[in-house]
C-alpha cells in the first residue's frame, strides 16, 4: 500500500517543477524524460485513482489509462499548470469514464452473493493494506466535494491554491471543505471507538 502522507510542501514544489520540466522535455520527444515523468508522478496518480474509484484492484489499470491519455495529449501540454495538476485532472476523467462504463455493464457472477466473493478475493497481509482500506471506508462517509478536497490536499498533497484551481472553486471553499471533512472523519472515528468500547 502506498503511503498516504504527502511530501513536505517545499520538497513537493521542487518535485513539481522537475516533473513539469520532464513533461515538457517528453513532449519534445525525449524518451528518458518521459520515463522520469512517469516515475515522478506514478505514485500520486495511483493513490488518487484508488481513492476516487474505491477499487484498489482497478487502480493500476486506471493509472495506466491516465498515463496513456496524458501521452496522447502531451503535445498540447504547455506547462501553464504543474504536470501533476494536469495529470490528476486526466486521472479524474479516467475514473469518471470507468465509473460510467461500469454503471451500464451487466454484472454476472457464478455465485449467489457476488459481494462476499469479491471481498474474499481481496489481498490480505500486505503492509499498510488494512490501514488503507480503513481510510478508504472512512472517506466514503464524506460527501463527494469534501472527500475530493480532503484527498487532493491531505492525501495527494496539493496546496489549497492548487486544489482550488483543480476543483474550479475559491481557495476558501477548499479550506472549508477540508475542515468539514476532518470534522466529519473525527466524528465517525469517535463514534466507532465508542461503539467498540461498548462492545468490549
Amino acid at each position: 500500500m502506498i503511503s498516504v502522507m504527502p511530501a513536505p510542501r517545499a520538497d513537493r514544489a521542487s518535485a513539481d517543477a522537475t516533473a513539469t520540466a520532464w513533461a515538457l522535455a517528453a513532449r519534445g520527444g525525449d524518451p528518458d524524460a518521459a520515463d522520469h515523468f512517469v516515475r515522478a508522478l506514478h505514485a500520486d496518480v495511483l493513490r488518487y485513482v484508488t481513492y476516487l474509484s474505491g477499487d484498489p484492484q482497478l487502480a493500476h489499470d486506471l493509472t495506466q489509462d491516465t498515463f496513456a491519455r496524458a501521452f496522447g495529449s502531451l503535445h498540447r501540454y504547455e506547462g501553464r499548470a504543474s504536470a501533476r495538476t494536469w495529470l490528476l485532472s486526466i486521472a479524474r476523467r479516467a475514473v469518471a469514464d470507468s465509473l460510467r462504463r461500469a454503471a451500464v455493464r451487466p454484472r454476472i457472477a457464478d455465485t449467489v452473493d457476488w459481494r462476499t466473493a469479491v471481498e474474499g478475493a481481496q489481498p490480505r497481509g500486505l503492509p499498510g493494506f488494512d490501514d488503507g482500506i480503513a481510510l478508504l471506508d472512512l472517506l466514503e462517509t464524506l460527501p463527494d466535494e469534501r472527500r475530493e478536497a480532503f484527498l487532493l490536499t491531505q492525501v495527494v498533497g496539493l496546496s489549497y491554491e492548487e486544489a482550488a484551481g483543480f476543483a474550479g472553486c475559491p481557495v476558501g471553499t477548499v479550506r472549508s471543505r477540508v475542515s468539514r471533512a476532518r470534522a466529519g472523519l473525527e466524528r465517525v472515528l469517535r463514534e466507532a471507538e465508542a461503539a467498540s468500547a461498548l462492545a468490549g
